[in-house]
């Protein structure tokens, strides 16, 4: 194996190390969890950029630094591995109590998916009209801001060959803070309201009767394997397949643009349709819970891993304080206004409402941290119901902010 790839591997372990060292670190009872392994890779990727450098002393060791295209698509693809796993696992943790949450607050979650988006809109709109922004470089901050690939990549079709370096600008300088703002956030808002966390889950666990009656089943399914990693796989494969489904955009302004849930919401969908029914015919295609929970923080460290090397670099090669000030605003006003929605109008819990706003704004390594926060898993069913009106939302309002106001 090349030296390269040797301290590729060698450095995702370490950048995991110091950042669940640092992510433990409490301040008045807040920390940033499985984030810290996000900040650390971002100093890791920033120290990849300074002149000169060549190698890094980590933990006693040199590790090289590279920014070259193909060694940062090494850690892109550490990162989209990541994803599937954590997301395919949300999926699964959430599938038996989904569609039951689902139709209870259906409304409830469709209007939130909406407001958080659209309320990120209007604000990338006001500041662009304000600072005299080009609207390339204001929808790709506003992608940064809410964390989503499918808004990035929604903008750059839209922005076109021209512009979409400026849509890569703005996600680049805005995304750390939508990363870290939001898993701030989801630990503030019980501390703020002073919540009694195990109240709260009384009001988040949502059982549903076939539920109950698939563990009866469990003693006579046939399994792939004792661990689930064979339907687990089955579900990854049928979702990345599911997530290249293209569906044309027809209306006004959109003519030849095309939206799909991309990878990250067909390993969910399927996820979800797959861990509701627990079972096709004798064979059981739930995966065993430990496999998923290990999944899931394997998932969310290898995505927070490889999106923070490159996203370090972007970040330094990209940063203006001002842009960096908007999408902080573009980050929190949605946050803000999509608590407030939930809480006072569709009258959700606390749990429910954070769990949807982390689906609202997309944001995945908030869901890690609420799930540890809240000490229950229940609340990735809030998450998986906001998540796929989010993701339609952010990547048509992403258009149109570009194609109606270039």
């Amino acid at each position: 194996m090349c030296r390269f790839c040797v301290q590729r591997l060698e450095s995702v372990f370490v950048i995991c190390f110091i950042g669940y060292a640092l992510g433990s670190i409490k301040v008045k009872g807040l920390s940033l969890g499985t984030a810290g392994v996000f900040l650390f890779a971002l100093l890791f990727g920033y120290l990849c950029t300074l002149p000169g450098v060549k190698e890094i002393p980590v933990l006693g060791k040199m590790y090289m630094a590279d920014t070259s295209d193909s060694k940062i698509a090494s850690f892109k693809f550490i990162s989209n591995i990541g994803l599937v796993m954590f997301v395919t696992s949300v999926g699964f943790i959430a599938g038996p109590s989904f569609f039951h949450n689902l139709k209870a607050n259906a409304k409830s979650y469709v209007l939130l998916g909406l407001v958080v988006i659209v309320s990120g809109g209007l604000t990338c709109w006001v500041i662009a009209k304000i600072s005299g922004m080009d609207a390339s470089l204001a929808v790709g901050l506003l992608s940064g801001a809410l964390t989503s690939t499918p808004g990035f990549a929604a903008a750059k079709a839209a922005a076109g060959a021209a512009k979409e370096s400026l849509v890569a600008v703005g996600n680049g300088v805005a995304y750390p803070f939508g990363v870290i703002g939001v898993v701030l956030f989801v630990q503030l808002v019980p501390k703020v309201m002073k919540a009694d966390m195990d109240l709260e889950r009384s009001k988040l666990v949502v059982k549903e009767e076939k539920a109950e009656t698939k563990k009866t089943f469990t003693g006579t399914l046939l399994k792939l394997d004792d661990h689930g990693f064979g339907v687990f796989a089955l579900a990854a494969v049928l979702g990345t397949i599911v997530g290249k489904i293209k569906i044309p955009l027809s209306s006004a302004g959109l003519e030849g643009t095309c939206f799909s849930l991309t990878t990250t919401g067909g390993c969910l969908l399927v996820a979800l349709i797959l861990g509701h029914f627990g079972r096709i015919g004798k064979l059981s295609v739930m995966p065993d819970q430990h496999t998923l929970k290990l999944f899931r923080e394997l998932g969310l460290v290898l995505f927070l891993v490889g999106a923070g090397i490159p996203g370090g670099a972007d970040f330094v090669a990209n940063f203006d304080i001002m842009y960096f000030v908007y999408g902080v605003i573009m980050t929190i006003v949605p946050l803000i206004i999509g608590y407030f929605v939930a809480k006072y109008i569709v009258k959700l819990s606390l749990l429910n409402n954070l769990g949807s706003i982390t689906g609202g704004m997309t944001s995945t390594p908030a869901l890690g941290t609420l799930i540890a926060t809240a000490g229950t898993e229940e609340v990735a069913a809030a998450y998986a119901a906001t998540y796929p009106i989010a993701l339609i939302a952010v990547v048509l309002v992403s258009q149109f902010l570009i194609i109606f106001f270039s």
